[in-house]
């Protein structure tokens, strides 16, 4: 083993945020503790620079770097290893970085273990080392915590892109690197460094095959092999069905590499072991083999293995593969292998009609990637320049529909590049566009989705309208309203058209007719002529109960939430989710759950629009769509606006706006700021509040989004009340009664009788405020209501009606318990201990230290107000008294608890409240407890 000391230069990681928290808590814990951790990931994911980072991250002591000696055969112990780390971590705590330990023969990695197991806390070593996973990790180090390395996400690959070439690549280009590299740092790298200043400017066609043999071998780190001829071809041949998979993980049967293997290597003899066969050779490490199932560990070793294979040995295993696959039910993937065993890349005319006629057979059963892995070999074989164009373009429809949008990008890429008449053209600009749509500035898809409209107006009117419509979500989605009307310019009427050849006749025709229906109704709302909106929206509902395909259904749903009729909007999601998941449309299964949070939503269901926002979330990521994934942030913040989770309120919306500023998403960024906004109100912060809500519902050209400003209105109302600001309060009035009297949002016209009992005399408060319990009785929705319910009971308490305000303070508090809305559940605690009742909150009692049970409930209030920054005025707005009284209290609380500063006080509130928080988790622990042994209380 041989030791160096690091010199510390700059290292920049893109992404890894995770895995450097966790090396970043075993380095600042050297000086105290020592410990260990295995850093693992395939090869090319940046392990060594990993280590490089910690190392040079590292400023309590020296760094030793350890690595194999000259000698194979002269080994230090763990005992002498571990004496001589304790020893030079004596004077300083050390860090010891072992890159690359798999590489070390056997003898040498069971004492590194052993020393890494025997090392204690009080050693002061820190021990950190990484291993490639393209193989099963060592029993040796099974035992050592692990951090596993991922590839980078896509914009931290793109990140890394830029950095690499100083932005300087061609977006065509760009695009196809990222595809081709799969997230993997040392291939974008090698892709990068293959291609001249030209061919990345985008002046010069890019190599094909672009990650070639020697590229993917120099970021695997050399060509993976087996240990003889048989593990080889078993190895290759894994390798070659991987290429035609359905499935992300690119395996294959292990009953069809058996198969293959016979036909490659007929002579008998004992292969690597796929079955019982106790003379068989051990499956290559490699490989693994779950159930029937056989996979490479490695994505890029696998893309390796096939690609430096001799051109004909691989051809024979496309060949074997595919006669393998004949007669079994599994005709596309037989005709893909079969094209793959073709010499050379001449053309291939029959081969490529037959591969794009099969990919286009819906009574085929394969996947949408499968269909597009199809497409896009067609298209390699396709002489004819439009054909070529349109396979390419099938390919990227396919490849969108299975939620990869960094597949399709390049694919269309290649589509534009080839002449093709305008209906093909225009198809492409539309997939384009609904990519930018989903992933991209929204400003673009509108203008890609403009032109396709343009493109396709001759040939396909049906799908020059969809074109357009969908332009006008793009706008729409950016909150530009003049031009979401432009785009939705009158049409001509519809008129019953010859359905394309192969399109099922009387579906095509309803969803044109959806399309049109929209069409009209989205632009008689936008206009403000919302009695003339009504029908065709409706229109487009009712069309849509007797369909089952996503698109149409999605579209039903979309209508629904204008109309407000959040039952039909469930409906119209939960069966488009339905309908994406039977066709394996991963493109479409974000839309729908979007769909379904948004109603719940406006429902006042603030529990299931969480549950599927989250799902929503993680679909959306895993499809590339980051658009998305900002509304479904933006719901996630406006689900926990109304708990206990500011933490989680502030990270949804710095998430959502972080990628709506980018791409001008300014729907989403007025859904995150809104829910910024009430997570303040309802932490009795009104003066924040209001501040950021006047921005997005005054008049003004800073207002926000057309469509969501509204919905804010009610929220602004009350905090520029409590805030004093009522002539704001009231400029918005006029419009949100319009809004009301439309009828699209069920809970408007209760809302609205709240705002006027705010903001009107005392003699017709009492009266708005029953108005408006009574129409949220009609409306539905724990949690509105149970809002109106807490601010009447406010006035009453402080109208000397104390009988009547528990009331309406008790109906509040039931409410938001119900709904889960712990934040303004804590409001109508607050205001019954102020009426000298009692209500038990979760944890309380033994949490709150003796002290503060010393104050009285209306000097509790105050001492939390004040802890939390207010001032003395804002307490008094929010309260309802003078500052006098105000003052009075506070004198009171510093006396009582024997502080000297508002400091004093926030550190005193704040040790309370974690008290109760720890109070109540031990409480939960118990129930658990109590649930699971049957122990009674």
């Amino acid at each position: 083993m041989t030791g160096q000391t690091t010199v510390r230069t700059a290292v920049r990681v893109h992404g890894r945020s995770a895995q450097r928290r966790a090396l970043r808590a075993m380095l600042d814990a050297l000086p105290a503790h020592g410990g260990r951790l295995l850093l693992a990931g395939e090869p090319g994911l940046g392990r060594t620079t990993l280590l490089q980072w910690a190392a040079r991250s590292f400023r309590a002591g020296p760094v030793l770097h350890l690595g194999p000696g000259p000698d194979a055969n002269a080994h230090l112990t763990a005992g002498q290893l571990l004496d001589t780390l304790r020893a030079a971590a004596v004077a300083a705590p050390v860090l010891v970085c072992v890159d690359d330990a798999h590489r070390w023969d056997a003898p040498a990695r069971t004492e590194l273990a052993r020393a890494a197991r025997l090392l204690s806390t009080a050693d002061r070593v820190g021990l950190l080392l990484s291993v490639a996973s393209d193989r099963a990790v060592g029993p040796e180090f099974a035992r050592l915590p692990v951090v596993h390395l991922d590839p980078l996400a896509p914009a931290r690959a793109a990140a890394l892109l830029d950095d690499l070439t100083d932005g300087v690549a061609a977006p065509a280009v760009r695009e196809q690197l990222l595809a081709e590299a799969e997230g993997n740092p040392a291939l974008l790298v090698a892709l990068v460094r293959r291609l001249s200043p030209a061919e990345l400017r985008g002046h010069r066609p890019l190599p094909s095959p672009l990650a070639e043999a020697g590229v993917l071998a120099e970021a695997a780190g050399g060509v993976p092999t087996g240990p003889s001829a048989h593990a080889r071809d078993l190895l290759l041949t894994v390798a070659a069905a991987g290429e035609a998979s359905d499935g992300s993980d690119a395996d294959a049967d292990a009953g069809l590499v058996r198969d293959a293997l016979r036909r490659l290597r007929p002579a008998p003899g004992h292969g690597p072991g796929l079955g019982p066969d106790p003379g068989a050779e051990p499956l290559p490490g490699q490989l693994v083999l779950a159930g029937d199932r056989l996979r490479f560990r490695s994505p890029l070793v696998r893309r390796t293995v096939h690609a430096t294979a001799a051109a004909d040995r691989r051809r024979a295993v496309h060949r074997a593969l595919a006669d393998a696959l004949d007669g079994g039910g599994h005709r596309l993937t037989a005709l893909l292998h079969r094209s793959w065993s073709l010499d050379g890349p001449a053309p291939a005319p029959a081969s490529a009609d037959r591969l794009a006629a099969t990919a286009a057979d819906g009574a085929v059963p394969a996947s949408h990637r499968l269909r597009a892995t199809a497409y896009a070999r067609a298209a390699e074989l396709t002489a004819d320049g439009a054909r070529r164009a349109e396979r390419y373009t099938a390919a990227a429809e396919q490849a969108l529909l299975a939620g990869r949008p960094e597949r399709a990008r390049p694919l269309l890429a290649a589509a534009r590049d080839r002449a093709a008449p305008d209906a093909v053209r225009g198809r492409a600009e539309l997939l384009r566009g609904m990519t930018e749509l989903r992933d991209g500035p929204v400003g673009d898809a509108h203008q890609s989705l403009l032109l396709a409209a343009s493109l396709l107006a001759a040939d396909d009117p049906a799908e020059a309208a969809a074109a357009a419509l969908a332009a006008a979500d793009a706008a729409w989605a950016a909150g530009d309203l003049p031009a979401c009307l432009a785009t939705l310019a009158p049409e001509p009427p519809l008129r019953a058209e010859h359905p394309s050849p192969g399109s099922d006749g009387p579906a095509a025709a309803r969803t044109a007719a959806v399309v049109h229906d929209h069409r009209v109704g989205m632009r008689a709302l936008l206009e403000g002529r919302l009695d003339r909106a009504g029908a065709p929206l409706g229109q487009v509902v009712r069309r849509s109960r007797t369909g089952d395909r996503p698109e149409t259904l999605l579209r039903s749903a979309a209508a629904a939430l204008l109309l407000g009729d959040v039952d039909a909007a469930r409906s119209g999601g939960a069966r488009a989710l339905a309908a994406a998941r039977q066709l394996g449309s991963d493109a479409l299964v974000p839309q729908a759950l979007e769909y379904l949070a948004y109603a719940e939503l406006r429902a006042g269901r603030h529990p299931q629009a969480r549950t599927h926002a989250e799902e929503g979330l993680r679909t959306a990521l895993r499809a590339g769509q980051r658009n998305t994934a900002a509304h479904h942030r933006a719901v996630l913040a406006l689900a926990a606006s109304i708990e206990e989770e500011p933490d989680a309120v502030a990270r949804h919306v710095a998430a959502a706006l972080d990628t709506a500023r980018r791409h001008g998403l300014a729907q989403a960024a007025a859904l995150a700021q809104w829910a910024a906004a009430r997570a303040d109100l309802g932490r009795g912060r009104p003066f924040d509040a209001a501040d950021r809500l006047g921005l997005l519902v005054l008049p003004g050209l800073g207002r926000g989004h057309f469509a969501v400003w509204r919905l804010a209105v009610p929220c602004f109302v009350e905090a520029a009340v409590l805030a004093g600001r009522d002539e704001d309060a009231r400029r918005v009035l006029t419009d949100f009664a319009d809004w009301a009297a439309f009828g699209a949002d069920p809970q408007a016209a209760a809302q609205l009788a709240r705002c006027h009992a705010l903001l009107a005399p005392a003699e017709h408060a009492d009266a708005l405020y029953r108005h408006a319990l009574d129409r949220h009785d009609e409306a539905g929705g724990d949690f509105e209501r149970a809002r109106t319910a807490l601010l009447y009971g406010k006035w009453l308490r402080r109208r000397r009606r104390p009988r009547e305000a528990r009331g309406r303070l008790g109906t509040a508090l039931a409410g938001f318990e119900r709904c889960g809305a712990g934040v303004w559940a804590a409001q109508a605690r607050d205001e019954l201990r102020a009426l000298g009742a009692a209500p038990r909150s979760p944890g309380a009692g033994a949490g709150t230290p003796a002290r503060l049970g010393r104050l009285t409930p209306q000097q509790l209030r105050i001492a939390r107000q004040v802890a939390e920054g207010a001032t003395n005025r804002e307490v008094a707005l929010t309260l309802g008294v003078s500052t006098r009284t105000v003052d009075y209290h506070l004198r009171k609380v510093f006396a009582a608890l024997g502080v000297r500063s508002r400091l004093e006080l926030a550190r005193m509130v704040g040790q309370a409240e974690r008290a109760q928080e720890a109070q109540a988790a031990q409480d939960a622990r118990r129930a658990g407890h109590q649930e699971k042994t049957g122990a009674q209380p």
